[in-house]
């Protein structure tokens, strides 16, 4: 138990049999139950933790591998059928710090938020431990979710250090979430159209002998394909069909109005160079045309940070 609250914690794994040992037994001891999920490990993962003889140990596999998403979520539905009422993620290569447990837990237990993850960036020593290829493609990343999922004050939305309610896997349509790498940028959007509660919690970042699976130049496109998409899904489930909101309106004229002032200039100036010297009216259409175009966006975009908050 922790503060009263029983606690259970997914460890997803794949072929982590040198790093799995170590990731279980600094799993504090006040965790009623761990469920570690092996994705179809081809090495030793799960022998080495049956080695372990752990009593709040319970091992799920999957047959083959189905992506780190659907490892988790397998751990969601488990803690969820065995009722318990907060739920971590850790990943299995030891990257996560069981000292910094407490910290995600407490904004749940103190109603403060319904879900809550790490947010290794907010500072300049963390940034800089971290690979520069990793922090590139993570800031891309982080700069699409904010505008993908409405939660403007996140930051380092690839972190999967992780905590939840109970009640958020109640209201969440698992079975809709991304499985593979993406997932969480799923979740956020999935969470912020049914107005949960999320909050960055600063915890450092740590690099050891775990080695990255995510391939940079297969991941960010289709994590930026899945952010595209559910942003217009979110608009599509929050603002028009649970509540016909402003915001929609003008993410529409934005949306619209930019691309058209964009190509429009483009027009004006291949006129310009073939024909010769054009209008002042020409001229002022397309930057008519963007400046309406950014403003609806940005007041969009307000609209959308607000309605977060609330």
């Amino acid at each position: 138990m922790y503060r009263d609250k029983s606690l259970a914690v997914v460890v997803p794994a794949y072929n982590e049999q040198d790093l799995i040992s170590t990731t279980l037994t600094r799993i504090p001891d006040y965790v009623d139950r761990i469920f570690l999920v092996d994705d179809g490990s081809t090495d030793g993962t799960v022998d080495e933790a049956e080695k372990l003889n752990l009593p709040n140990l319970t091992i799920i596999s999957h047959e083959g591998n189905q992506g780190v998403g659907s490892a988790i979520l397998s751990g969601y539905r488990a803690s969820l059928d065995s009722g318990y009422e907060l739920v971590v993620v850790m990943a299995g290569d030891n990257q996560m710090d069981p000292i910094q447990l407490s910290k995600l837990l407490d904004p749940l237990v103190d109603g403060k938020a319904d879900y809550a993850k790490g947010n290794r960036l907010m500072s300049t020593k963390a940034r800089s431990n971290m690979p520069l290829l990793r922090l590139f493609g993570n800031s891309i990343l982080t700069l699409l979710t904010k505008v993908s999922s409405g939660y403007w004050d996140i930051m380092d939305p690839q972190n999967g250090f992780t905590a939840l309610t109970s009640d958020v896997l109640e209201t969440l349509p698992l079975d809709t979430i991304y499985p593979r790498y993406g997932y969480p940028n799923d979740m956020l959007i999935k969470m912020n159209t049914y107005n949960l509660r999320v909050i960055d919690v600063v915890m450092p970042p740590i690099y050891g002998e775990e080695k990255s699976k995510i391939r940079l130049w297969n991941y960010i496109p289709s994590v930026s394909w899945l952010l595209f998409r559910g942003f217009f899904w979110r608009l599509k489930e929050k603002y028009v069909l649970k509540a016909l909101h402003p915001l929609v309106f003008f993410y529409f004229l934005g949306l619209t109005l930019l691309p058209l002032g964009i190509l429009t200039g483009f027009y004006m100036l291949f006129v310009r160079i073939k024909v010769g010297a054009i209008t002042a009216s020409s001229a002022f259409l397309p930057m008519f045309l963007i400046i309406t175009g950014l403003q609806s966006l940005f007041f969009a975009m307000l609209f959308d940070m607000e309605s977060a908050r609330k």
